[in-house]
């Protein structure tokens, strides 16, 4: 009876671990897929995937979106034809005990440089949905001081100008 225990027991870890890795492998697809709409301007696409409670964060301030917010953000991008290109460099896949939650962080190669990109995904009956996505301009530790203060001036110059 130990020996069928210890059999049963070690199939279902197999089993989940397993299952475990192939949905993270349905995961980096999908967001392999969603930054490459957005290099293709595949706008509906790209916003399929969001879920229609989203929120996109950009690495502005302001950029704190809404799904319907950023898709009306993004739209001229999209009709231009020139969206953004991110290629992930780097990314980690992480999910719950029963593999309804997700969360990611990945390291984004563009034309510009490196970003940073991190989010949180629900599985819902139609499959995999981005819930949170945080785009972020990783700065290195010794030109953070230099950083933050051309923020400071930014936002001083913006205080200055809107009391005029």
């Amino acid at each position: 009876m130990k020996t069928k225990i210890l059999i049963f027991s070690l199939l279902s870890i197999v089993s989940f671990t397993i299952s475990a890795q192939n949905e993270k492998d349905i995961i980096d697809d999908l967001l392999n897929k969603w930054h490459q709409a957005a290099a293709n301007a595949d706008q509906q696409s790209y916003f399929d995937f969001i879920a229609d409670d989203g929120i996109y964060i950009g690495t502005d301030a302001t950029e704190n979106w809404t799904k319907d917010e950023f898709f009306e953000w993004s739209k001229s991008y999209f009709e231009n034809g020139k969206a953004w290109s991110f290629f992930a460099k780097e990314r980690n896949i992480y999910l719950s005990d029963k593999n309804t939650i997700a969360w990611f962080d990945e390291q984004l190669e563009y034309p510009g440089g490196i970003l940073r990109g991190s989010g949180v995904l629900a599985k819902e009956k139609s499959g995999w949905n981005l819930k949170h996505y945080v785009l972020s301009l990783p700065v290195p530790n010794e030109k953070f001081k230099e950083v933050i203060k051309v923020i400071k001036e930014e936002k001083d110059q913006d205080t200055e100008e809107s009391l005029e």
